[in-house]
Parts: C-alpha cells; sequence; structure tokens
C-alpha cells in the first residue's frame, strides 16, 4: 500500500507540473500566433502602400522607372517615400557641408549632409551640370546664418525652404521638391 500511496503522490505533482507546461505552450502558441498574423499584415500594408485602389499602384509604379533611369545614368539616386512609404521621386545626394556659422561671439561650425528629392530625371540631370553653382548657393546661404536661428526647429524648416528656392532658382525648370538632412550638427 505504501508503494500506491508513493505512486499517487507521485502522479500528482507530475499532472500538476504537465497542467502548467501545457498552459505554457498553449499561451506561446497563441501568441506566436498573433505575432504572425501581426507582422504578416505589416508586411502587407508596407507591400501595397497602405492605401487601397489604382491610385497607389501608378505612384508605386511610377518612380520605380525612374529610379532605374537613375541608376542607368550613374546616378546615386533613390527612390525617396513618402508619408505612407509611397515613392515621390528621384533622392539626389549633395556631398556634406561644414562651414563657419554667422555668430559673432563664438566660432560655430555647422556640418550639413542634404538629399534633394527631385521630380523628375531631367531636373537630376540638369543639377549634376550645375553641381558647383548648387554647392555654392547652399555654402552662401549656411554662412549667412546664426546658430541660434538653426537649431531650432522652426528655423531648419526655414533653411529647408530657403535650400529649396536657391537650388530650384538655378535650374532651368523647378525640380527639387524636397530638401532632407541626413545629418545636422552645430558646434
Amino acid at each position: 500500500m505504501s508503494d500506491a500511496a508513493a505512486a499517487e503522490d507521485g502522479k500528482a505533482p507530475a499532472a500538476v507540473s504537465a497542467g502548467i507546461s501545457m498552459k505554457m505552450v498553449i499561451i506561446i502558441v497563441v501568441g506566436t500566433l498573433l505575432l504572425g498574423i501581426g507582422a504578416a499584415f505589416a508586411i502587407f500594408k508596407m507591400t501595397s502602400g497602405g492605401h487601397g485602389g489604382d491610385e497607389a499602384k501608378t505612384e508605386a509604379s511610377e518612380p520605380k522607372t525612374s529610379e532605374s533611369k537613375a541608376e542607368s545614368h550613374g546616378e546615386s539616386g533613390h527612390k525617396g517615400e513618402g508619408k505612407a512609404g509611397v515613392a515621390k521621386g528621384i533622392m539626389f545626394d549633395v556631398d556634406p557641408f561644414i562651414v563657419n556659422l554667422a555668430d559673432t561671439q563664438d566660432v560655430k561650425y555647422l556640418k550639413l549632409t542634404v538629399k534633394l528629392e527631385m521630380d523628375n530625371q531631367e531636373g537630376a540631370d540638369a543639377l549634376t551640370e550645375r553641381m558647383p553653382q548648387v554647392r555654392d548657393t547652399i555654402l552662401v546661404l549656411l554662412t549667412s546664418k546664426e546658430s541660434s536661428s538653426i537649431r531650432t526647429t522652426q528655423g531648419k524648416f526655414q533653411l529647408r525652404d530657403e535650400i529649396t528656392q536657391r537650388v530650384n532658382s538655378l535650374l532651368p525648370k523647378p525640380a527639387v521638391h524636397t530638401v532632407y538632412f541626413t545629418d545636422f550638427v552645430v558646434q
């Protein structure tokens, strides 16, 4: 009888531990399933551009052709992404700028790297031809700024707009859609 009692005692803890491990297995399986469904939904939304209809298909297919043109020209163009992940235009890299700012009391430096989003390939070609003028106009603009004015968010937006206007004024037909700052350091 003591063997039977020992056997029962041995079974009871095994049943409890099997119940706990079974619950954990179910929780893990359900959690994994939910994560998988969520990931699949997110991937589907990203690849479809987050919008339905023919409008999203047209916008997504149009920049691919301009991107392939940029690559065949040897440009470092990449397709730009809008707010919803939909490609908008050709990304044009401009070499980094390191300039002295117009601060009078202290010597302040600005390191700025800019990417220009172009509306079309013709604009990117015109920009490549006028790169010395583009760099000059941006350098003159940057050296006229004080560190206090460009450190604020409003100052950065204003600088972005001024760069867009000045670069577009150098091109035969305005083609710069947006200016992006990829590196912005004031010291």
